[in-house]
């Protein structure tokens, strides 16, 4: 069955109808769709998770992958263990497998971390937290900042090249395995400025999403890309639900977020996990629009 395909301009005026009709009332659309979507997920188990030999792998306890789409790894040394790593394959519009979210690697859950990207053939791995807020640690540095090699594991990781965006790094990394043949290069783009628990520059994450999206459309499809925030739930099922809108709207297909959300709760728990706030609502929505109109302006040039 063939999808009906609409233009920009008028993806933009039914999302720009939508927006108004869910923020009339103090954005009481807004919060009755968040609240319709509480329970989604909710009975699906997390068992591998809460078991007492995998809990130290976890960064957070009360966040746990479903185990009907957990990333396994291979079984090392005979402990049928080892395949735990706290990550979900989500969907993005192409398939259940888009993308993988997972939480900012441990300490101790690095090398597991790298044998998840090289075993799934992750070629993009897209980080939107900083390391630490104030005194806490979000997300331990699992590769080197400058040029030079890590070893995690079985697994080398070399960088070779560190660029600068407006907001946002993008590292070219030399994967190998030792005792394998070839290596690989992953792109790691690192958004540092969105805040925990809050709302970045909507402008400037528009702004990176679409360059993120640019690429994934540019190069082949050879293994999901990896998305992780902190906990991989909160700013990372935003970013997947914003990267996921943006390629229907390129492909003028009418987006539907809530769908969207809906269906990524069913693979990982509380993905897009808060409600903003009111003025949150308003800012996301007016930069949205001006971000799609600048594009559409672009286009027609």
């Amino acid at each position: 069955m063939s999808v009906q395909t609409l233009s920009r301009t008028e993806i933009l005026q039914e999302f720009r109808f939508r927006c108004q009709s869910l923020t009339a009332n103090d954005n009481k659309g807004f919060k009755q769709e968040f609240e319709e979507l509480e329970e989604v997920g909710k009975h699906l188990p997390s068992k591998a998770g809460d078991l007492v030999t995998n809990r130290e792998k976890n960064r957070y306890p009360y966040i746990l992958p479903y185990d009907h789409c957990r990333v396994k790894l291979s079984v090392q040394n005979s402990d049928p263990h080892s395949d735990y790593i706290n990550a979900n394959f989500v969907p993005g519009g192409g398939s259940e497998r888009d993308f993988i979210c997972t939480q900012g690697p441990l300490h101790n859950t690095m090398a597991d971390f790298w044998r998840m990207v090289w075993e799934q053939n992750v070629r993009i791995i897209i980080m939107v937290t900083a390391l630490r807020h104030k005194d806490t640690v979000l997300c331990d540095m699992y590769w080197p900042l400058e040029p030079g090699t890590v070893y995690h594991g079985l697994i080398r990781v070399t960088t070779m090249t560190r660029k600068q965006g407006p907001d946002y790094f993008i590292t070219t990394i030399n994967l190998s395995q030792r005792d394998f043949p070839t290596d690989r290069i992953i792109t790691h783009y690192y958004y540092p400025c969105w805040p925990d628990r809050g709302v970045p520059n909507t402008s400037s994450m528009c702004a990176f999403t679409e360059h993120v999206r640019q690429h994934l459309e540019a190069i082949p499809r050879l293994g999901p890309t990896v998305v992780h925030c902190s906990a991989g739930v909160g700013r990372s099922g935003t970013f997947v639900t914003l990267l996921w809108m943006m390629q229907l709207c390129a492909r003028g297909i009418r987006p539907d977020i809530r769908a969207a959300v809906e269906d990524l709760r069913l693979h990982r728990m509380w993905m897009v996990q808060t409600l903003v706030s009111p003025v949150g609502h308003t800012m996301v929505v007016e930069d949205v629009l001006r971000f799609f109109t600048s594009v559409e302006v672009a286009k027609t040039k």
